[in-house]
């Protein structure tokens, strides 16, 4: 089963990287030609001719986000998870480390002590670029954002399993340890990841100059409204994992233990393959649309991946788990939410970063007057 949820994963792979290239080569060659010919026209005939597509916004395509230090700390957040999950499943390919109880979890939370900086270089230098000034804020946030969010849900779970004297609760000393870490820790690591981040890679580069006034957006077909390609984005990357979902939901709440971590980093690799090609294809929609607001769609379309997770978590505690009760349920869900913001963040921040990628290539590209 997994050398076929592998081959079916995989096949899908080469199926979108062929689509994604035959359609914006095909589309962006007539654009290419489309935009030359309107250069050799007059100002009269160009008045005239009926302007569209994604050139007309060229410049706003380069406007910062909306809200940019909540999203530079998710963006820092997610390069963070994707280089822990990646460093956590290479150690665990070369250590074995699933043999130990408890051994795989330590080793996560000190690979993402030990790597903060990279989420305050990526979310700082984004902040800057786009203009920010509360960095200081922007480093609080990013550092805290998913410790926070693990933190309080776990300890909102552990006064539920005291309640019920269960075996599950988290001893006080570990969560007065993690609080330390937090504190003493990630944060200081990710004030030097910021500064950092500030000074190399914190000036905007961009191929184009962005206009003082936005441009209004203009009237569109529903389904390229930002929340329909937001709700299409994750079907495709979330059919490429769904079958090793189970068997991952398997070794959380079941008997078995997953040890197949090679299958995992080339479901991972997949995942970040299929999660780029489907994003840039609908931020390249969206822009036709003459719609510039590309950088949280493109975040969010790949991070809704994590929304079809989450669902497929409730028909699993449905149809394949005897869970029951207050305590089991909250456990449950609890910690699944948690799996599925992490999955969220990571997928978004890949679908932006190979987005933005396309976004300046093909606008550096064609030459804007």
């Amino acid at each position: 089963i997994h050398w076929f949820s592998i081959f079916n994963s995989f096949m899908m792979v080469i199926f979108l990287v062929g689509l994604v290239s035959m359609i914006l080569m095909r589309t962006l060659r007539k654009d290419y030609a489309r935009y030359s010919r309107e250069e050799d026209l007059d100002d009269m005939e160009k008045d005239l001719g009926d302007e569209y597509g994604w050139k007309q916004v060229h410049g706003d395509v380069f406007r910062p986000a909306s809200h940019a230090l909540l999203f530079s700390a998710f963006i820092g957040t997610g390069y963070h998870i994707a280089v822990v999950t990646l460093c956590v499943i290479l150690f665990t390919i070369v250590g074995e480390l699933y043999t130990e109880r408890g051994s795989l979890l330590s080793t996560a939370i000190f690979v993402y002590a030990a790597t903060a900086p990279v989420n305050g270089y990526f979310g700082g230098s984004l902040y800057a670029r786009m203009g920010g000034k509360l960095w200081i804020k922007q480093m609080v946030v990013s550092a805290f954002l998913m410790p926070a969010v693990v933190c309080g849900t776990a300890f909102f779970i552990n006064f539920i399993a005291i309640y019920y004297h269960a075996s599950r609760a988290i001893p006080f000393i570990t969560m007065v340890a993690v609080t330390c870490i937090c504190i003493f820790v990630i944060l200081p690591l990710t004030l030097v990841g910021t500064v950092l981040g500030r000074n190399l890679a914190g000036q905007p580069d961009y191929p184009c100059r962005i206009n003082a006034v936005p441009r209004p957006i203009p009237e569109k077909k529903w389904f390229m409204e930002p929340a329909v390609i937001t709700l299409a984005g994750g079907v495709l990357p979330f059919g490429s994992i769904f079958i090793e979902m189970y068997f991952i939901f398997t070794s959380f709440w079941a008997y078995k233990i997953y040890y197949v971590y090679g299958f995992m980093l080339l479901v991972f690799l997949i995942l970040a393959v299929v999660t780029v090609c489907v994003t840039i294809v609908c931020t390249y929609f969206l822009l036709n649309a003459e719609d510039y607001r590309w950088q949280w769609t493109s975040f969010m379309a790949a991070a809704s991946t994590s929304g079809y997770v989450y669902l497929y978590s409730f028909y699993y505690f449905f149809f394949k788990t005897k869970m029951y009760g207050l305590f089991q349920t909250a456990f449950y869900f609890g910690y699944m939410a948690m799996f599925s913001l992490a999955l969220g963040v990571m997928c978004g921040t890949v679908g932006y970063v190979g987005t933005s990628i396309f976004v300046r290539k093909i606008y550096s590209t064609v030459k804007i007057d």
